[in-house]
């Protein structure tokens, strides 16, 4: 698998990253351990992770920072997704083989926050440094400059490798550029946007002035939380399959149950019957070609889930993107 390097660093991650917000939500740690195997079996090295993901103390991080009190969010564990990716690097020795990310979540990044996150991720995670530490959302309330000079703090003691962000939009990357060249602090050298056929927005919005700045981008959600996968009912917010994504975080319903997004899945639809093609398949290699992404990061529940995600990295699209993107 390809290999790209983050932002101006040396720092090189495969070309699709395996996102573990399921890891002790929606699958236990036995399927956890077994997906992990199979992607670094096949050059899977970049592991995206977050103090909010997973079950037990993650479900109360989700709390208290975004107000989660929806009593539909489900839990397969009392584990987080920090504490079985630190378990499963012990019993492997794979952690100077693995590309690893983590997150603070969104509206916490005071100096004093920060720090305080990063060492319990830390010890979840069972090692002394990530490569990747990422602000998930921004902290409105917080200054950036804050923000980013406590990160340059955890860089210089070495807990840090390379600072980003998620969930930014233009504006606030432009100001983020702005107070570390004017403060001397390091900047972002990563964003991670949300990036799918029904939310492409951050191609006009993050990709320009990503790409201008030499900023790296690892887009998440490439199959709209699962929406694009087509298993969802227009109009029907109550028949939500168990066990989907809508149905353990339905907060996502009210982002992608719309008409623009249904007429998509209808194209896709149809271009996966003309193809021969998984509609999973499709939707995957659009958010993967554009020229302007380093990494995707792809969450799975099962092995056939990374299977799909690797066929639609390695797939050629062609002119068939742009007649995509023209979806409506």
């Amino acid at each position: 698998m390809d290999r790209k390097k983050i932002g101006r660093t040396d720092l090189e991650i495969s070309g699709i990253g395996l996102g573990t917000g399921t890891f002790g939500r929606e699958i236990d740690q036995e399927k956890a351990f077994e997906i992990m195997d199979y992607a670094v079996e096949n050059g899977i090295t970049f592991f995206d992770t977050a103090e909010a993901y997973g079950g037990g103390q993650a479900y109360e991080i989700r709390k208290q920072a975004y107000g989660t009190t929806d009593v539909r969010e489900k839990s397969t564990e009392m584990s987080s997704s920090e504490l079985i990716i630190g378990r499963w690097m012990k019993s492997r020795g794979t952690r100077k083989n693995i590309e690893l990310c983590t997150k603070i979540s969104g509206g916490k990044a005071r100096p004093d926050q920060i720090r305080i996150a990063l060492d319990a991720s830390l010890e979840r995670l069972g090692t002394d440094f990530v490569d990747i530490y990422k602000i998930h959302s921004p902290d409105v309330s917080t200054p950036i400059a804050e923000s980013l000079d406590a990160m340059g703090d955890q860089v210089d003691l070495g807990k840090i490798k390379i600072i980003g962000g998620a969930n930014y939009n233009g504006d606030q990357i432009t100001e983020m550029l702005d107070q570390a060249k004017k403060n001397g602090y390091r900047r972002f050298e990563v964003m991670q946007p949300n990036y799918n056929l029904a939310v492409p927005e951050a191609e006009t919005e993050v990709f320009p002035i990503c790409t201008e700045e030499q900023i790296s981008i690892t887009s998440y959600s490439p199959l709209g939380a699962g929406f694009l996968t087509g298993k969802y009912i227009r109009g029907d917010r109550k028949s939500i399959p168990k066990g989907t994504r809508m149905d353990v975080a339905p907060a996502h319903i009210d982002i992608y149950f719309n008409d623009r997004s249904f007429n998509i899945v209808d194209n896709l639809k149809h271009k996966s019957d003309q193809l021969g093609v998984p509609i999973t398949q499709l939707a995957m290699a659009w958010a993967m070609s554009h020229t302007s992404v380093t990494a995707v990061l792809a969450g799975a529940k099962s092995i056939s889930h990374l299977k799909s995600a690797i066929n639609a990295y390695n797939m050629d699209l062609g002119e068939l993107r742009s007649e995509m993107s023209a979806w409506k």
